[in-house]
């Protein structure tokens, strides 16, 4: 019998999260799954704990391939995949147990090519503890809408694939994959780019379906293979534009303002020798973008385009002051934009703070 939903798990190296993982999944209320675990050529004990479940539930089966990363280990599972909507679920992660069950039924009510919900930040040391983290804000909990047109928003959110339920389907008609690059940073981009920019129907739900970890060393993306991940994705949502010119006329500068955003965070999670590298790029990069009229700064805000300005005519200067870059603290960032910006951005940006009434 066909399943209604096929869940995917990339596997690598995890043995420490593994069970939690799996655990979560057998426990779902929404029992009418298939779960597609893909071992992408691990060399721990992933393996053996994936054996486990696969005695224990006909409901699990498995892929093991060769290492060869995130994306094409998520592209063997999508064409694996059997069931009317497709799930992910990350190794390390750990679903809540009415996850599945919340999902689907969103997406049958709704008809919706995709269902997007909120998560939680998890930390499983020194001690348990989690941290809401509300993609979708009450405004626009329960809405049903087309991003393209009419939830420009969505497309700024962290894309969190595995917060999602997707209709397979509309994957399949519309050929939405991922970059198969090296490595497993950012293969998430571009294809949450294209579904929010293909999908009609997309509904949000505010409901909390999953565990999101934040203390798994492992994923750090402080590696010279793997700097550069970000900049095919953005690349690919380019491509992908410019064979759609009805889109790109009003996704382009959305997909800018996006790349602005994810340098600049790409770049804060750097050691200091890879951020001066990245950075060098990503100047390259946003200054032919400007050139070429993809990027509109009326998208980026006062305080954005004092950055992006700063890192196109003095990179060093910008790379002196970025430690102080998306501080939450007033005075770092009054003193952030004094430096790039002089007395005319921090006057801006006290005026901002006094506007809250937040004493600086």
């Amino acid at each position: 019998m066909t399943p209604k939903v096929s869940v995917l798990v990339p596997i690598y190296n995890v043995e420490r999260y593994l069970s939690a993982c799996l655990d979560s999944l057998r426990a779902q209320t929404f029992e009418d799954f298939e779960a597609i675990l893909i071992n992408d050529g691990s060399t721990d004990g992933s393996r053996q704990i994936i054996q486990r479940y696969l005695d224990m539930d006909p409901r699990f089966t498995v892929i093991d391939k060769p290492n060869s990363g995130y994306g094409a280990s998520m592209n063997r599972g999508l064409a694996a995949a059997r069931g009317a909507y497709v799930a992910i679920l990350e190794s390390d992660d750990i679903f809540e147990p009415t996850a599945l069950e919340t999902l689907h039924d969103a997406a049958q009510w709704e008809g919706a090519d995709a269902v997007k919900a909120n998560f939680w930040l998890y930390w499983s040391k020194p001690q348990e503890r989690r941290v809401p983290f509300d993609l979708v804000d009450p405004e626009h909990a329960g809405e049903t809408f087309c991003p393209s047109k009419d939830g420009e928003w969505l497309f700024y959110g962290k894309p969190s694939i595995w917060s999602a339920l997707y209709r397979r389907s509309f994957l399949v008609d519309n050929g939405i994959d991922f970059l198969e690059t090296p490595g497993a940073s950012y293969q998430d981009t571009s294809f949450t780019f294209k579904v929010w920019a293909l999908a009609d129907k997309v509904t949000c739900i505010p409901n909390y379906v999953l565990s999101y970890r934040q203390d798994n060393e492992a994923s750090s993306i402080n590696s010279p293979g793997k700097v550069y991940c970000v900049c095919d994705e953005y690349a690919e949502i380019v491509r992908f534009l410019d064979e759609r010119p009805e889109l790109s006329e009003r996704l382009m500068a959305v997909a800018c303002r996006m790349k602005f955003d994810s340098y600049m965070w790409n770049a804060g999670r750097l050691t200091p020798e890879l951020r001066k590298e990245f950075l060098s790029r990503a100047r390259d990069e946003l200054t032919e973008d400007l050139a070429l009229g993809r990027l509109d700064l009326g998208k980026l805000g006062w305080y954005k385009r004092t950055d992006l300005m700063a890192l196109l005519s003095d990179p060093e200067r910008f790379l002196s002051s970025f430690d102080t870059y998306g501080s939450d603290d007033e005075m770092t960032m009054l003193r952030h934009y004094w430096q790039l910006g002089g007395v005319l951005a921090a006057l801006q940006l006290a005026a901002r703070f006094a506007a809250r009434r937040i004493v600086v």
